[in-house]
């Protein structure tokens, strides 16, 4: 029996992660406790069996000492894709410096954490870099650390595909900043399962692991099949960096979530591919699922107004 601690698993890679986690146990033996700041974001968790819900600030240091007892492992899925360097200090650089500090102190030596792929004190942008600080600061104390760092995720929850899909029902053309941006999507279920792969396979305790899926496409790519796939394909006019940058500003600037920001026009600066130095998912017994098996299945249920009406709802809940 394993009690184990997720943190950030509200989400969307939180949601499939609990499920697997599940699947992973039989539904029996061990505890899966998530951490909400809000009750009500967990209800579809609070279904699963042998997952408990807590209410609780993972923020706050005392809050995070009393998620941890009793508990031998945690994996930590808390991100934020848009913020201030505020935020991004907070929850990507501050909050692993607090789970480790507190690791330590209930004696928690096991955990997996959710990175991204380009983590680099040097990158482009503040995602990438605070990704990367976040890393340093669990290495820092000797925990069995397993770190992974997935390319962009899809699924049916996902806020890019999705996305996308969503705009071009609505709009006649798709402006696009970062249009020659290369990805290597990775499914939200082959994150999961590595996840739960790596709960039992001590041989990965110290790797970085890149999740990646099994293709390589450009951004214009991506959205070119989300509206096609969706059934409203429009055609896409590549920015400049320039206007990229200024476009990226006035969606900032929209009042509700971020659809894109300038930091992310940054980020795409870097090729968010596979590096080829670190082990993939095929490590672990995992063979990537191809996007074009997935994606067409749920970006085709809903079009038109109702389509972006729901993407907004989950974007308020999440």
């Amino acid at each position: 029996m394993t009690h184990l601690l997720v943190l950030g698993a509200t989400g969307f890679v939180g949601r499939s992660v609990c499920e697997k986690l599940v699947e992973r146990s039989g539904g029996a033996g061990g505890r899966i406790r998530v951490a909400t700041r809000r009750i009500a974001r967990a209800r579809h968790l609070q279904l699963l069996p042998t997952v408990e819900v807590a209410e609780a600030d993972v923020h706050d240091d005392a809050a995070l000492a009393r998620l941890l007892r009793d508990t031998e492992v945690v994996i930590n899925l808390v991100a934020v894709l848009h913020g201030s360097a505020a935020e991004f200090e907070r929850v990507h650089v501050r909050l692993p410096e607090r789970l480790a500090a507190a690791c330590q102190a209930a004696g928690v030596r096991r955990v997996i954490h959710v990175s991204a792929l380009g983590a680099s004190a040097e990158g482009p942008s503040r995602y990438l870099r605070s990704k990367a600080r976040g890393e340093a600061a669990l290495r820092a104390v000797g925990l069995d650390l397993t770190v992974l760092r997935p390319s962009v995720i899809f699924g049916e929850r996902d806020r890019f595909l999705n996305l996308f899909a969503s705009l071009q029902s609505i709009f006649p053309l798709m402006p696009l900043a970062g249009a020659g941006a290369r990805f290597q999507p990775v499914w939200v279920d082959d994150v999961a399962t590595a996840i739960a792969r790596c709960l039992d396979d001590p041989s990965t305790i110290g790797l970085t692991i890149e999740c990646c899926g099994p293709r390589v496409y450009t951004l214009r790519e991506l959205v070119e099949a989300a509206g096609r796939w969706s059934g409203s394909p429009r055609p896409v006019f590549a920015l400049p960096e320039a206007l990229g940058k200024l476009q990226a500003l006035m969606l900032e600037l929209l009042p509700g979530k971020t659809l894109m920001s300038r930091d992310n026009v940054d980020s795409m600066r870097i090729a968010n591919v596979a590096s080829g130095k670190a082990p993939g998912l095929d490590r672990i017994g995992i063979e990537p699922t191809p996007l074009e098996s997935v994606a067409p299945r749920y970006l085709g249920h809903v079009s038109g107004e109702k389509r972006l009406e729901a993407w907004r709802a989950r974007a308020r809940r999440d």
